[in-house]
């Protein structure tokens, strides 16, 4: 006698197997049907019981684990904040919100990136716990912004960890189709009237720190000689390669591209800048003294440029030469304004430092030579 007898939660339309299963009572609520139906694809019978098993077992699990969200909280009387809304959702979690902008956002982000949208979040949960997202209010975000300040976070720390949670935010809203609001957005934030404007480093004081590069030349000095006549940011200029540096081109020059240990800030940053002055000697001493591929091996290998070790070091020197509170990005605020003073045109400063171009028309073409950018570099030599 044939077996006509079809496997558990299976049955046949058009020769091919079905699978069909009621959903239970306690969530059917999240279901548009009460019977769960799919197409196994296949007329085979062994075919379909496995499938069918292995569909049963992973809806099992997953029913298991809708339970377990709706269920009350365990030992809830302990927890630091409890939520005042939406204690029964299902909606992801701040710190499933981070994995998903990490793995789909991150994708040749610098460190900064990652690390910073972490620390917002450990901030959050260490002053709220780790909740859905649609268990955060505003009255819940006025508080983390209070907690904030009160650890001793500027107003200009508490704006970038607010906005790196709303961005992470609205994108796992936007990515997964979330029926929430952000409720980290419209929060007050007081504007830090006392904050002081990071000042540039005098001429006079740009030629003290040369002379003492001149006269330790060591590694360290050698980076901020380069620093200090090519006005690059300090990870632009530890991050370079002895390949990087050109010296026997008629106009010396470095050229400055993204690599996997190092990043660049902006597509703008990828950019073309004579050597002259301090960097130019800089650069023929790494040159002549360093073996590494990279030009500065003390912060730099295959898979990372240390560039927070390199500032840490350098600003301290920094200090002790200049006698004031003067850091190593000031150079590159003073490169502006040394271009600035020799009147140098406005799309030859933005070229040389890699600034964001403040028209469309200044993205057209491929620049300025780099015999034109030699003469104007030649001219604030110091």
């Amino acid at each position: 006698m044939v077996d006509v007898s079809h496997p558990r939660y299976t049955y046949k339309k058009c020769g091919v197997f079905y699978f069909s299963k009621s959903a239970p009572t306690d969530v059917r609520h999240h279901y548009l049907k009460p019977r769960i139906i799919q197409s196994l694809k296949t007329k085979s019978q062994a075919q379909a019981r496995y499938a069918a098993q292995k569909l049963a077992s992973r809806l099992d699990d997953y029913w298991s684990t809708l339970r377990i969200k709706e269920a009350d909280i365990p030992a809830s009387h302990l927890l630091r904040s409890v939520p005042s809304q939406n204690i029964h959702s299902t909606l992801p979690t701040v710190t499933d919100a981070l994995d998903l902008y990490h793995r789909v956002k991150g994708h040749n982000k610098r460190t900064t990136f990652f690390s910073h949208s972490k620390r917002s979040v450990d901030y959050l949960i260490k002053c709220l716990g780790c909740r859905s997202l649609d268990q955060y209010s505003s009255a819940d975000a006025a508080t983390f912004r209070d907690w904030l300040r009160h650890r001793g976070l500027s107003v200009a720390s508490v704006q970038r960890n607010f906005n790196s949670l709303k961005a992470m935010v609205n994108f796992a809203i936007q990515e997964l189709g979330l029926e929430c609001r952000n409720a980290f957005t419209g929060v007050y934030l007081a504007y830090e009237s006392s904050s002081e404007k990071r000042q540039p480093i005098t001429t006079s004081q740009i030629k003290r720190l040369q002379e003492q590069c001149y006269l330790i030349d060591d590694d360290v000095r050698w980076l901020v000689a380069l620093i200090s006549d090519t006005g690059m940011r300090l990870a632009e200029a530890a991050g370079l390669k002895a390949d990087d540096l050109n010296l026997e081109h008629q106009y010396p020059h470095l050229t400055l591209k993204p690599y996997v240990h190092r990043s660049l800030k902006t597509k703008t940053s990828e950019r073309v800048i004579p050597l002259v002055g301090a960097s130019l000697w800089a650069a023929k001493r790494i040159i002549h003294k360093t073996d590494s591929n990279f030009c500065f091996p003390r912060y730099t290998d295959h898979s990372h440029c240390n560039s927070n070790s390199a500032s840490a070091a350098i600003n301290k020197w920094i200090k002790t030469v200049t006698r004031d509170e003067s850091v190593i990005h000031g150079l590159r605020h003073s490169f502006r304004d040394r271009l600035r003073s020799v009147e140098a045109p406005t799309e030859v400063i933005d070229q040389l430092g890699g600034w964001s171009f403040k028209t469309v028309g200044q993205s057209y073409g491929n620049g300025h030579t780099l015999e034109l950018l030699s003469k104007w570099m030649n001219k604030i030599i110091i």
